[in-house]
C-alpha cells in the first residue's frame, strides 16, 4: 500500500485529495498545512516518511518551494500540486528534487494517476509542467552543471573562493574556472553576472539558493 502525505494550507483541497486517494487504495499518513507540521508528526510518532508527498507550491507560512522540496525529496517522492503557471516557482521545485507538477486545475483523477505512476517507480511525464519549464528560457538555457551549481551556491552565499574550494574538496584553480564558466553561461543567455552580487541574484532566480528576505520574514 502506497503511503501519502498531503501538505496544503487549504483544508478543502486536502479533504478532496484524501477522499479520492483512499478510494484508490492509498494510505494517507499525514494531512496538514506545513512541512514543519509534517516533520513534527514524524518525530512524535517515530514514523517513517511517506512514500509520496503531495505538496502545495506556495504555503502560507512564508517558506519557499525550494526549501520545502529540498527538505522532503531525500526521503519521499514529491509531487507538487498547485497552479502550474508560475515558471520560476515550478523550476525551483524541479531543480530541488520534485518529480513533477500536477495542476490544481486538473481533474482529481489525474492526481490519482500521478500518484500511481510515481508509486510504480515510473517517471511522471507530465506535458503541462514540462511546457511551463521549457517556456522559461532562463532555466532552460543556463544549463549549469551540478558542480557549477554547488560552487555558485557557496560563493554567492558569501564564502571566499578558496573556502569554496576547500569545502568542495577541489583545487582553487578549479573553483575559479567554475566561476568563470558560470559567468560565461549567464552572459550567453543574456543574464550577465559580472559581480558577486549579480551572481547572488542569479542563484536566487534559478532556485539554487533562497532569498535572504525569505529567512527574515
Amino acid at each position: 500500500m502506497t503511503t501519502v502525505a498531503l501538505i496544503d494550507d487549504h483544508e478543502s483541497v486536502r479533504l478532496g485529495l484524501h477522499a479520492v486517494l483512499v478510494d484508490d487504495g492509498a494510505s494517507i499518513v499525514f494531512s496538514g498545512s506545513t512541512v514543519g507540521e509534517y516533520r513534527r508528526s514524524l518525530r512524535d510518532a517515530n514514523a517513517v516518511p511517506a512514500d509520496i508527498v503531495l505538496l502545495d507550491l506556495t504555503l502560507g507560512d512564508g517558506t519557499t518551494v525550494a526549501e520545502n522540496v529540498s527538505s522532503l525529496a531525500g526521503e519521499s517522492a514529491v509531487i507538487v500540486h498547485s497552479v502550474a503557471d508560475r515558471p520560476a516557482s515550478v523550476r525551483e521545485a524541479l531543480a530541488t528534487g520534485a518529480v513533477g507538477v500536477v495542476s490544481k486545475a486538473s481533474p482529481l483523477g489525474e492526481v490519482v494517476q500521478a500518484v500511481r505512476t510515481v508509486a510504480a517507480g515510473e517517471p511522471l511525464d507530465n506535458v503541462e509542467w514540462a511546457a511551463v519549464v521549457e517556456s522559461d528560457r532562463a532555466f532552460a538555457d543556463a544549463q549549469l552543471s551540478t558542480r557549477e551549481r554547488e560552487v555558485l551556491r557557496l560563493y554567492a552565499a558569501g564564502l571566499p573562493l578558496k573556502a569554496v574550494a576547500d569545502r568542495l574538496g577541489i583545487a582553487f584553480s578549479t573553483a575559479k574556472e567554475n566561476i568563470a564558466r558560470i559567468r560565461g553561461k549567464y552572459v550567453g543567455v543574456g543574464r550577465p553576472a559580472p559581480t558577486k552580487v549579480d551572481l547572488l541574484r542569479r542563484a536566487i532566480e534559478d532556485g539554487i539558493m533562497s532569498s535572504p528576505d525569505t529567512h527574515r520574514a
